[in-house]
């Protein structure tokens, strides 16, 4: 036992016992910490992708709401444009049948008017008619029988009216 290279490799190995003991823990804890640290990360980006699920979630929900909403927007402005167009054509129609009764109104004052001209130039032709006859068959004595004959009747026609 009084080999050195006994001696030597007993120093080696409690070397590396007391050296390698104090290396493993310093390693493992180095390792530990580097897993702890890895863990964390590993956390957060689970944390981070639920966060960014939720985020993609909510914009995919309001991307639909806002889908929807123009859709609505869409269907209520063709429907807006639709009522437009119908109350435009009953106005057209209205304004039509407007000017319609306008226009036979106007006819109809036209024809009563012309229906009172006629009227008038008969009843002037007729009473020219009626002069010119009276004149020619009635003289002053037909005349003077005419006029005693209503005097008498007078007091019958009052009696019966």
């Amino acid at each position: 036992m009084s080999d050195p290279k006994f001696w030597v490799a007993v120093s080696f190995v409690l070397f590396f016992v007391f050296l390698g003991k104090k290396i493993f823990t310093a390693l493992g804890g180095a390792l530990d910490g580097r897993a702890d640290a890895i863990r964390r990360q590993l956390d957060e980006a689970s944390h981070l992708r639920a966060e960014a699920e939720k985020m993609l979630a909510a914009a995919e929900a309001e991307r639909a709401a806002a889908a929807a909403e123009a859709e609505q927007l869409l269907a209520s402005a063709r429907a807006e444009a639709e009522r437009v167009a119908i109350a435009a054509a009953a106005e057209a129609e209205a304004a039509a049948k407007r000017r319609e009764r306008m226009a036979l109104d106007r006819i109809a004052s036209a024809e009563a008017s012309a229906v009172a001209e006629v009227r008038n130039a008969a009843a002037d032709i007729a009473g020219a008619a009626a002069r010119a006859v009276i004149s020619e068959t009635f003289d002053a004595a037909a005349d003077a029988a005419l006029v005693d004959r209503s005097v008498t009747d007078l007091p019958k026609a009052l009696r019966a009216a």
